[in-house]
């Protein structure tokens, strides 16, 4: 797949518009048509190699590997054979979701590989036996000569031959927002790396901003070093989180478990009961009710509803959710690893301070008209741009100008450029003659590097080492720096070198690529948190350290750079990256190795980022967020979170509904374990006690499922954060959802419940029936079951507050549940489907007391401050 060109109408879009590059090509002959298809063939296509797709009955065999599919698959076949359709089509539904969700990861790398193939492969003009000619980019071969201008997206990795003044924006590869300048070079054989001025290598995907130039390919496709990070990005396969991980473990215990259950009870039943027909056929029913018990199928349901609707709360807050399980790993993130260019920062180079001899000023907080001196500065400096610029700086010089000296007579729309002198690497600095209307007078207006402008002014040693202060001073603060000067001459004295120019001196520009404002705070809030912050970025040390004290973090002064890193072992970098937060000068292959060495050493990773260069690492972080906005469809697609509107401060908020899931989850799935211990007990002690009628029948389950599912799927979701979800730090890596903790106090909740129903059947067997004994039991299990629900709502807050606490599921389910307790109890044809028999007053008040005692406890250890979340560090 091909691209269409970014300027079709540009120089050299034509065969005989490649002269009016201004460079000689009468000698240029290029590869031979026939030698170039060769190759074609030979080498192939210049594009990504379309992966192979697997087809649904591939993908389908995979997920029926899954523990949470064969968990549900086995459960909705159970409900069947005991004829629940209800419940097994909702658990096969169930089913379909995790299909689903399977085929989209597949699709999402898909998605991933082919922006990376749009991208690799834009129109191209070559020259090929002495003729130019426009192919598709994937068409391009080693050996051709390519033809590069302005607006153009180079089509191969190839080196500059000749050229004037090329200049060519890499952030694509290297995350670095200003433009690189490139050298021509007859001599050189091999590609430099990405990055770094006066280098003759050109990169695959990358766009010239100014100048034109003649190119060598050198590598296409896969070879190239966007095809590079296509491979890597081919390979990274994205780890099952821990939660993941966690929930695969449990369903596999319990359908052993349940499967297990179910047999003994059928024997041992049986076998106490003298083994007879009836004995067998009560013993299978009894088998059954404990299968049904023991099998808590919520599990997988409860992990695949929260994160669903947790992706959609997410959305609410501008941020897409490609993979759901990331929702809740995020929540647990310790490291949040930032790129500074279009994540931290705009990624568009604003003009920040003008200095002259007499004054610095600073734009962003200018609240009086410039000083004529600015002006001047100013004008002089729009002068010696393009009149309609596409690099970077100009483009801001530009808006500058349009602010500022709008209206003023310090535009000049109705001159013309006599003459340009262009950017050289022997003097950094570009000049435009310009005509002004009257006679041939031409003003001249310079800038570029504060050196180079030194230079053609020929600055006395005092007046240039005050120059080079002042540039050291702007540089300091992450600014990058140009110098403007002027002159006057005639037409005819006008000099045909750059250097013999007559220029004054008039000072300094200052640009930035600005942070974006709500940066700060949202940096403030993740170190409340407990998140590390590390910024990786191309940029310079100096730029990337005072942008990482603008955003907050700690320890800027700190900086590791690339080829630093080039040096460490992997042992020394685990060490280093412990105490540093900001990594200057990194190419892509080194983002990925960071990420790598966070995981050794235990971390959970998040990572933003929205170029090319970020997708690998976006794809090995545990979590990779891309923005939606500016980023590429290669980061977005890599990503595990899309931030639709591009602001960090997303992120936080996107934290702070993780840590609220992953709080949620567990309180549900505590609930269903406890829920389910005195559901296990009832179903199994008749078979032990003979004499004692069943207490819990298929029936009763059923009923008590139309209390569970509702509440761990839709009361515990529901439930808004802890007061205290971003105050307090991540939770621990190993700290797992079934902590001994947790399951202790599940247990003993569970323990109580059951101990409270036993306790009511004993006391009722002396004057009950067993239908009214049994009847009595069901309704203090209901009662237990719906006050263990309150108690979990929150681990913090007393029963009393929760229940002031708005929660819309709560009031739905708890009132419809003692709706359907009263239509079994007193209607009489539910009553007999039932098994009860009638009760009366004072055994409703036996229930409800004993159920409301045997969780009070819990309460207790609240006051008193004993039950809290786990520390970091002690989940286990």
């Amino acid at each position: 797949m091909t691209a269409p060109s970014a300027r079709p109408n540009g120089p050299g879009s034509a065969a005989g518009g490649a002269s009016a590059l201004g460079l000689d090509l009468d000698d240029l002959a290029g590869l031979g048509e026939e030698e170039a298809r060769a190759r074609l063939l030979q080498e192939g296509a210049n594009e990504l190699p379309t992966q192979r797709s697997r087809s649904l009955l591939a993908i389908g065999l995979e997920v029926a590997h899954e523990p949470m599919f064969l968990m549900l698959v086995a459960a909705g076949a159970l409900y069947l054979l005991m004829g629940e359709r209800g419940d097994a089509l909702m658990l096969l539904g169930s089913v379909v979701i995790v299909m689903a969700i399977t085929i989209i990861q597949e699709r999402r790398t898909e998605g991933a590989l082919e922006a990376l193939r749009d991208l690799s492969s834009p129109r191209a003009l070559v020259i090929r036996g002495g003729t130019h000619r426009r192919v598709a980019g994937r068409e391009v071969v080693r050996g051709d000569l390519i033809v590069l201008a302005e607006g153009d997206r180079v089509p191969a990795d190839a080196l500059l031959r000749r050229g004037l003044s090329l200049t060519v924006d890499e952030s694509l590869l290297t995350g670095e927002s200003v433009p690189v300048r490139k050298r021509p070079s007859a001599g050189a054989a091999g590609l430099d790396a990405p990055g770094g001025d006066d280098l003759p290598s050109v990169f695959s995907g990358t766009l010239v901003t100014a100048g034109q130039g003649i190119a060598e390919v050198l590598a296409t496709g896969t070879r190239s070093e966007l095809g590079r990070i296509g491979k890597a990005l081919q390979q990274v396969e994205p780890e099952p989180t821990p939660l993941q991980q966690e929930t695969g473990r449990l369903v596999r215990l319990f359908a052993v478990l349940g499967v297990s259950a179910c047999a003994v009870v059928v024997v041992a039943y049986a076998i106490t009961r003298g083994g007879g027909g009836r004995a067998w056929k009560e013993g299978l029913l009894a088998g059954v009710a404990m299968a049904m018990a023991v099998l808590p199928e919520e599990f997988p349901v409860v992990l695949t509803v929260f994160l669903a609707l947790g992706a959609w709360r997410i959305s609410r807050s501008r941020v897409l959710t490609r993979r759901m399980p990331a929702v809740e790993t995020l929540g647990a993130a310790t490291v949040l690893c930032v790129d500074k260019t279009g994540t931290l920062t705009q990624n568009q180079m604003t003009l920040r301070r003008l200095v002259t001899d007499e004054r610095s000023v600073d734009l962003a907080a200018l609240d009086a008209p410039l000083a004529e001196d600015l002006r001047g500065l100013l004008e002089w400096a729009v002068l010696a741009s393009k009149p309609d610029p596409f690099d970077p700086m100009e483009r801001a010089l530009r808006a500058a100008g349009e602010a500022f000296l709008q209206g003023s007579e310090h535009l000049h729309p109705d001159w013309s450029l006599a003459r340009e002198y262009p950017l050289t690497p022997g003097l950094l600095a570009v000049s435009h003659a310009w005509s002004t209307g009257r006679g041939d007078e031409l003003a001249i207006a310079a800038k570029g590097a504060p050196e180079a402008i030194a230079e053609l002014c020929h600055l006395a040693p005092a007046a240039r080492a005050r120059l080079v202060a002042r540039t050291a001073d702007l540089a300091s603060q992450g600014l990058r720096v140009l110098g403007v000067a002027r002159g006057s001459t005639r037409l005819a004295s006008l000099p045909q070198e750059h250097h013999d120019l007559t220029l004054a001196a008039l000072g300094l520009l200052a640009f930035e690529d600005p942070l974006r404002p709500t940066v700060p705070a949202a940096v403030a809030e993740c170190q409340a948190a407990g998140i590390r912050l590390v910024m990786i970025t191309g940029d310079y040390p100096a730029t990337a350290s005072s942008i990482a004290r603008q955003a907050g973090l700690s320890d800027c002064d700190a900086v590791i750079t690339g080829p630093e890193l080039d040096r460490m072992s992997e042992g020394e970098l685990a060490e280093r990256i412990r105490g540093v937060q900001v990594f200057a000068r990194v190419v892509p292959e080194q983002k990925l190795r960071l990420v790598n060495a966070l995981k050794a050493n235990h971390e959970i990773v998040a990572m933003t980022g929205d170029g090319v260069n970020d997708a690998p690492a976006l794809r090995a972080a545990h979590i990779g967020i891309a923005m939606g906005g500016r980023g590429t469809d290669v980061a977005r697609e890599s990503a595990a979170l899309v931030l639709l509107d591009d602001d960090f401060s997303s992120v936080v908020a996107a934290v702070r509904l993780g840590r609220r899931i992953f709080d949620n989850i567990k309180k549900a799935i505590a609930f269903v374990l406890a829920v389910h211990v005195p559901i296990a007990g009832l179903s199994m002690l008749p078979v032990f006690f003979e004499g004692w009628p069943l207490l819990l029948l298929p029936v009763h389950i059923a009923f008590l499922e139309l209390i569970i599912d509702p509440s761990c799927t839709l009361i515990f979701e529901a439930e808004e954060a802890e007061a205290d979800v971003m105050r307090r730090p991540p939770r621990s890596p190993g700290e797992r959802l079934f902590s001994r903790r947790t399951v202790g106090v599940s247990i003993l909740q569970g323990l109580s419940v059951l101990g409270a129903c036993v306790g009511v059947f004993l006391l009722a067997r002396s004057g009950h029936t067993p239908e009214a004994a049994r009847a009595l039991t069901f309704a203090t299990l209901v009662v237990g079951s719906l006050l263990v629900i309150l108690v979990n709502r929150s681990w913090s807050r007393s029963l009393w507050t929760m229940l002031r606490v708005r929660n819309a599921a709560f009031r739905w389910v708890v009132g419809g549940t003692l709706a359907l307790l009263g239509v079994v109890l007193f209607v009489p044809l539910a009553r007999r489907l039932f098994h009860f028999a009638p009760l009366h007053p004072e055994d409703l008040a036996l229930c409800v007391g004993a159920g409301a005692a045997c969780v009070l406890w819990f309460e207790a250890l609240k006051h008193l401050g004993w039950w809290r979340p786990a520390p970091p560090g002690r989940g286990g």
